[in-house]
């Protein structure tokens, strides 16, 4: 979502990853970190007044076939699935979800999870869980995970796209596609459904209307908008070489 007011410094609008969200409250969740955050948003309190617009893009478009959640996220994109995680759990998905940090002080808390969710960290000098890259635990699910879904640092989500290319001719196993004696359906949304892997890409700031152009990213076949076509895409609709 765009955020309106408190009044953001400078011509372009701040955006924020809707984190969860509750239809019959008719509430949503954002995760801000004190440190980074917008200062003037972290500064209100219950009752004051905050404004802001959206929904903004396209969010994660899992397969209904899919019974098997991996979810993977460094720090910087964990509140860019929080809500996938919910929505998973909530339709009795099983749902894994590798989290990656430098220490355990970095570490998401897992009351910020679902209660039906797995939790594996990852930290780097081995304060807590394993110890090294979150990218070592991946190939352990990849067999289990119907599909796969991350956010986080742009060199993360890299690795994971090349270890999504191999999975296939590792494995020997068929990718979710289209059920037989149907034609194939060329849409972009029906291709991100049956890609094994997901990733929702940041989005700092920009116009929100696909006009400004601040947000393009290379894709396959051609630049993509983040606020637009994004900000999750399949894997194969990136041009990794490129980013």
């Amino acid at each position: 979502m765009h955020l309106r007011w408190p009044a953001p410094h400078g011509l372009l609008l701040p955006v924020l990853p809707v984190a969860g969200f509750e239809r019959t409250r008719g509430t949503i969740t954002l995760l801000l970190d004190e440190r980074t955050a917008l200062p003037d948003l972290v500064r209100l309190r219950p009752a004051d007044e905050a404004r802001f617009e959206g929904p903004l893009g396209r969010g994660f478009d899992i397969d209904a076939r899919a019974r098997h959640l991996l979810v993977v996220s460094d720090g910087e994109g964990f509140a860019r699935v929080r809500a996938a995680l919910d929505e998973a759990a909530a339709a009795g998905r099983q749902v894994t979800f590798l989290f990656g940090a430098p220490a355990a002080s970095e570490v998401v808390p897992s009351s910020l999870l679902p209660d039906e969710a797995e939790y594996v960290v990852a930290t780097e000098d081995g304060s807590l869980g394993h110890k090294g890259s979150l990218l070592e635990l991946v190939p352990v699910y990849e067999a289990w995970a119907d599909q796969c879904i991350a956010s986080g640092a742009t060199s993360l989500l890299a690795a994971l796209a090349e270890l999504a290319r191999g999975r296939d001719d590792r494995l020997g196993v068929a990718r979710l596609g289209r059920r037989r004696g149907r034609h194939a359906i060329a849409q972009p949304r029906a291709t991100r459904r049956r890609s094994w892997l997901q990733v929702a890409l940041p989005h700092e700031a920009g116009c929100a209307l696909g006009v400004c152009l601040g947000c393009v990213v290379p894709g396959s076949d051609g630049p993509l908008r983040v606020c637009r076509e994004g900000p999750a895409f399949g894997s194969s609709e990136l041009a990794w070489e490129r980013m």
